[in-house]
């Protein structure tokens, strides 16, 4: 599990690009939709951002999501199922990835732990999302369309309309997730 700690490399990474850029945390927030106290919790390390966040930072900044998705990066030896990055109280994921900077496809390995669901803010970045569920039973709505998918069943949707998942089984979920992002 992430701690803290582990959130200050974006943090301080986000907050150097913000002021290279000459950008406000206001100006930021305009940018993204995000509220300003949100980001600067974000700099301090405080909030450990959703994939889907870092994205719509990455794009307001003009910038390729990988410079901040980097920093999650751990060695493939050490890291387990338990061992991901945790990105809020319930989800967690690995970047698949990790080798296409500068690309519109990212690949995620995401775990949703037991009857659990995304908390805080909503998913929503320009581009399609691809989700095939590989363990566990996941209800992903999209706007108000409740899709519920079971292994080996996936969901292919405009990612630029909110969206939000949760884990219906008693057991870990476990998710393959493709980004594309023009």
């Amino acid at each position: 599990m992430a701690t803290q700690k582990e959130g200050k490399p974006i943090g301080k990474k986000l907050l150097a690009l913000r002021r290279a850029k000459k950008l406000t945390l206001k100006q930021l927030a305009n940018e993204t939709g995000l509220a300003p106290d949100y980001i600067s919790k974000v700099e301090k390390g405080g909030v450990m951002p959703p994939v889907a966040v870092i994205l719509q930072l990455s794009r307001a900044m003009e910038v390729d999501s990988s410079i901040l998705l980097s920093t999650e990066k751990k060695k493939e030896k050490e890291t387990s199922a338990r061992d991901y990055e945790k990105r809020t109280e319930a989800y967690s994921y690995r970047v698949l990835t990790p080798q296409a900077p500068n690309k519109h496809l990212q690949a995620f390995r995401i775990h949703i732990d037991p009857l659990s669901e995304h908390k805080g803010v909503s998913y929503q970045h320009v581009g399609e999302e691809f989700a095939y569920v590989l363990k566990g039973k996941v209800e992903i709505m999209v706007g108000e369309s409740k899709n519920v998918l079971e292994p080996h069943q996936s969901l292919h949707f405009n990612s630029s309309i909110i969206h939000k998942m949760r884990n219906l089984s008693p057991e870990q979920a476990e998710l393959l997730v493709i980004l594309y992002t023009p």
